[in-house]
């Protein structure tokens, strides 16, 4: 039996892949063979995946997805696996894990406030045209046998958008380490705050994400309703950071914002932030919320255009009490999101697809 694996960026140290190959190895260990497409081989602690190197030369983020969905459908045509999973909007898939949630939904709320020529040319441009149209196709297909959602928010919208069957839909959160991520890494507040010059007193609220969002500037706005003795620290590349800091300086937080860039090792500033912050258009359910959570923060998380409410929470917890008693629920909460708990459900799963797979092929023959 073979499964394939579709990813155009495979990045061995991603926080997904990272706990999706825990499920490979398990897989390999029972004699399951495993192909990955992939734009570049990767280098990965999995030797025994084969890998099929699809690279067709593009210009701009249409080609570049058109062009590698093609060249990898070609290539599964000709030899097709028992199971496909894809981690990209594709037709040829059995299994497509909806990482990034729901593209028509993220795309509505990113145009809610746009002006009327902005919002024109964004609906009109040929890349979303397409992501929308590939996903109505995908979600319609009858080929299509599982969806992995990363929250119930996207199995929600992926059932009443697309009217995909609720046994369809399989929610698999994300994994997050506890051992990793944990209290223990309050060692690191002291150190950060003397460099950051923030006192041991203050409530310092983190946000951070791999790529920075736009709520970045709500919580800068928020912050300013927000006694003195409050601070925020923003974590993650982002281009927008010299707005960010025009921002700050007018709403006269300048001093009271520390945008410090991507960071290799996030984790000090875990440690000495007091809670986590994400105001996000759309976001189907970020890691760095998880690893938050498994730090003992509480987090607030609301729409980007929700200023009053965000403020509030966040005002909320710059009560000592509240923090301690929401950062431990919130840790409770993630406990059970561990690496081996999300393996095995992904195991089952893939166990259950290729015996359906193989019985199918047996009942043909």
């Amino acid at each position: 039996m073979r499964l394939a694996i579709i990813r155009q960026r495979y990045a061995p140290s991603g926080v997904a892949e990272r706990y999706v190959e825990a499920a490979l190895e398990a897989l390999l260990e029972r004699g399951i063979a495993i192909t990955l497409y992939t734009r570049r081989w990767p280098e990965t602690r999995l030797q025994l995946i084969e890998p099929v190197v699809c690279n067709p030369p593009y210009i701009g983020r249409l080609w570049r997805d058109w062009s590698f969905a093609r060249a990898v459908s070609s290539k599964i045509a000709k030899q097709p696996p028992e199971l496909v999973q894809s981690h990209e909007r594709l037709l040829c898939c059995d299994v497509y894990r909806a990482g990034d949630g729901v593209h028509q939904v993220w795309l509505e709320e990113r145009l809610r406030d746009e002006s009327p020529l902005v919002r024109r040319a964004i609906e009109w441009s040929p890349y979303h045209r397409y992501v929308l149209e590939i996903e109505r196709r995908l979600f319609a297909s009858r080929a299509l046998r599982a969806v992995i959602c990363s929250s119930k928010m996207v199995r929600d919208e992926i059932r009443d958008r697309f009217g995909v069957a609720e046994e369809k839909l399989h929610v698999i959160y994300n994994a997050v380490d506890s051992d990793v991520f944990s209290p223990q890494l309050r060692q690191h507040r002291a150190a950060v705050r003397s460099k950051l010059g923030v006192p041991e007193a203050a409530t310092v609220f983190l946000a951070y994400s791999r790529h920075v969002r736009e709520g970045v500037a709500m919580a800068i706005i928020a912050l300013a309703r927000l006694p003195r003795d409050t601070f925020l620290f923003v974590v993650g590349r982002d281009k927008a950071r010299g707005y960010y800091k025009r921002l700050a300086q007018q709403r006269g937080v300048a001093h009271r914002v520390a945008l410090l860039g991507p960071q290799e090792d996030p984790r000090p500033f875990y440690g000495a932030a007091d809670a986590f912050v994400l105001p996000t258009l759309y976001d189907p359910c970020p890691n760095t919320a998880l690893e938050a959570m498994a730090c003992g923060l509480p987090v607030v998380t609301s729409t980007a255009r929700d200023i009053d409410s965000l403020a509030w929470h966040m005002m909320t917890l710059t009560d000592a009490a509240a923090r301690a008693t929401l950062g431990a629920r919130a840790r409770e909460a993630v406990l059970p999101l561990t690496p081996p708990a999300m393996t095995l459900q992904l195991v089952l799963l893939y166990r259950d697809l290729l015996a359906a797979a193989y019985a199918a092929t047996a009942a043909r023959d």
